[in-house]
């Protein structure tokens, strides 16, 4: 058996984090590779041993294999754990390892190469039985090629890069017109995040669930699936809500699913964890999509319902042991569901979102509750990596079980400092559609208009209750710096004038004067006040029950984050003698949505555009986001050149009116 007591993670974030937490349960010293801007990360914190690639962007630092080869050797380790993302289905990188002698915690490189490329992937599949969607996944990459078979398929298509997977280099092409613009920005995604940008095009279903099967392999020809996950719930081609078992899967179904992805494993010789990916119509049909040859970002649904530890499988296959379970043996437990929290805003097309950390607060653990989280409060989201922060699973005896747990966990997360996804979740985690289990990849496009309410107007009652909050929080800090000072009632006394605290108060880009009221206590950071703060008249019936509820209130520096209708709000006070008026630097200045870097200019000074038109491509996240005209007009000025790295809210182009 070989030996492994150093392990490094060729990686960062939640995953590398989760890889050290087996690791040192199995003894096995870890060893953290990190960014020049990583440098403070939390995987790198609660690594033994950490290594500086130097860099920024992913090209610059974790996409180098001599860097984390020499790495590894530096630090003594004897295998190297990719994670997903990054090199973790790189063939070569899986060759290069084992060319240094060092273990590589991933399939042979022959495997990476037979199911890395989409396109190789689907004539193995076809060889062996297994349906495909109709498309194209031939070595022709000219546009006359992928318009003519998008013709022969029919629209709407969908364009996925060949050797990519988590959404990027993905597209819908509703049309023909449509076509060359999105190949083109597929192309530089898929390029940019794996460094292959050869395309391949197939049909686009309507309504389909997306079923995976995780398949496990030893270097002894023992291959074994452990069960399903139901991975349908996904916006931007990407997962957010992912489940095990799936629902409604008869055993039947679940049987010739798991029976056909471990023939597809054993097809190729693979070794250790890998995921088959189909497509479920609502006839019960399965369609090959892709073969994920790595621990997927939802495995730990699988080892909630299992019981099992996949990283700690990964470990002892890499050192030679056999599978410790045959298919017979394989457990079926309960139900769990895990959610994705990321730093993005949905109100604005999941635009992913950087920036400081202020406000980072983990629900507690108990029974059923799994949290696994790449950061911690003060961290910075980076607009260079993905912006996942954590993963909140939960487990229970029934899918209703673990929904209801998994809402009590997402009330209990806070986050401040970036926009996130946490309420979106809360909605959809909410939604009778998810309850009763109506799942298919169109799920969020189809409720938008309850999961993605237009933001409303912050009522009369929040300014009450921001501002009797906003008092009671600096009372609490100054009785912490002199408790005996009068200055510390915060009672709104005033030498023979009755008591007032009028506040000058600011919430998502409003400002109000509000004036603070007595029905309320904060004790810590729970907030207690009685029903005549919630209603806008401010009165409540003296013979009706005396009603009170417990809200969030926490305060960070300056700011305080008040929960109001299911989300945290930050709220800041405003001191209207120093407050210098702010807006665009140019009249018609179309601005960065985040921070990121600048991959085309599409347009010069002086040049006449339509409405819509792409103006400035933004790369942020490993995803391209299109600049685009809101209306026809000139272009009067460009402040930005690509290569160019800029920070959200700097304007990009001036347009104005034709």
């Amino acid at each position: 058996m070989t030996m492994i007591d150093t392990l490094l993670i060729a990686n960062r974030g939640e995953i590398a984090c989760r890889v050290m937490r087996t690791a040192r349960a199995l003894g096995i010293r870890s060893v953290a590779v990190h960014s020049a801007i990583d440098r403070h990360a939390r995987h790198v914190r609660e690594a033994d041993v950490a290594v500086d690639l130097g860099g920024a962007k992913p090209a610059e630092s974790y996409l180098l294999a001599d860097r984390l080869i020499a790495a590894a050797r530096a630090s003594g380790a004897q295998a190297i754990h990719p994670g997903y993302g990054f090199l973790s289905e790189n063939a070569g990188f899986a060759r290069a390892c084992e060319a240094a002698g060092l273990i590589f915690l991933g399939p042979p490189a022959t495997a990476i190469e037979a199911m890395g490329s989409k396109s190789a992937a689907k004539a193995l599949m076809e060889a062996a039985g297994v349906p495909l969607v109709p498309g194209y996944h031939g070595a022709a990459q000219d546009f006359e090629t992928f318009r003519a078979a998008a013709e022969a398929i029919g629209y709407p298509v969908l364009l996925k890069a060949v050797a990519g997977g988590g959404g990027k280099g993905m597209k819908v092409v509703e049309r023909e017109a449509g076509l060359a613009e999105a190949l083109d920005s597929a192309r530089r995604e898929a390029q940019a995040a794996f460094g292959d940008a050869r395309m391949l095009v197939e049909k686009y279903l309507e309504k389909p669930r997306h079923v995976e099967i995780q398949v496990f392999a030893d270097r002894h020809g023992n291959c074994l699936y452990l069960n399903e996950r139901d991975c349908s719930i996904q916006r931007r081609h990407q997962k957010v809500v992912e489940e095990a078992p799936a629902p409604g899967l008869s055993p039947a179904l679940r049987r010739a699913m798991g029976e056909a992805a471990v023939r597809a494993a054993q097809a190729i010789g693979y070794v250790g964890a890998g995921t088959v990916e189909f497509l479920l119509d609502a006839r019960g049909e399965f369609f090959f999509m892709e073969m994920n040859t790595r621990l997927q970002v939802e495995h730990p649904v699988t080892e909630a319902i299992t019981g099992l530890d996949l990283v700690a499988w990964q470990i002892r296959v890499a050192r030679g042991e056999p599978l410790p379970i045959g298919q017979h043996e394989v457990p079926l437990r309960g139900h769990a569901i895990e959610v994705r929290l990321y730093a993005e805003d949905p109100e604005h097309d999941f635009l992913p979102a950087s920036g400081p950390l202020r406000l980072y607060r983990e629900p507690a653990a108990g029974p059923g509750r799994r949290v696994d989280s790449g950061v911690a409060e003060g961290d910075a989201v980076s607009p260079f990596y993905d912006p996942l922060l954590a993963k909140l699973i939960a487990w229970g005896e029934s899918r209703e079980e673990a929904r209801q747990r998994l809402l009590a966990m997402l009330a209990e997360t806070a986050v401040g400092g970036v926009r996130t996804n946490l309420a979106f979740l809360r909605r959809l985690l909410a939604h009778p559609a998810f309850a009763g289990a109506e799942l298919d990849t169109g799920f969020i496009a189809r409720h938008r208009e309850a999961l993605l309410p237009p933001r409303r107007e912050l009522p009369d009652a929040f300014w009450r209750l921001a501002a009797s909050a906003w008092v009671r929080s600096e009372t609490a800090r100054r009785r912490e710096d002199d408790p005996q000072s009068p200055w510390s009632a915060g009672d709104g006394w005033r030498a023979g004038l009755p008591a007032q605290i009028d506040l000058h108060l600011s919430c998502q880009g409003v400002e109000r004067w509000a004036r603070a009221g007595d029905d309320i206590e904060l004790r810590g950071e729970w907030l207690s006040c009685g029903s005549g703060f919630i209603r806008d008249g401010g009165f409540v019936d003296e013979s009706a029950p005396r009603v009170r509820q417990r809200l969030r209130a926490i305060r960070r520096g300056d700011s305080l984050y008040l929960e109001w209708d299911g989300e945290l709000h930050a709220i800041g006070r405003v001191d209207p003698f120093a407050e210098i008026e702010a807006g665009h630097a140019h009249h018609g200045g179309l601005s960065a949505p985040m921070n990121g870097s600048i991959v085309r200019v599409l347009v010069a000074a002086g040049q006449k555009v339509e409405a819509g038109a792409p103006l400035v491509v933004l790369e942020a996240m490993k995803m391209e986001h299109s600049i685009r005209a809101p209306r026809a007009g000139v272009v009067k000025g460009l402040y930005c050149r690509e290569g160019e790295l800029v920070g959200e809210g700097a304007t990009l182009v001036e347009l104005e009116e034709a």
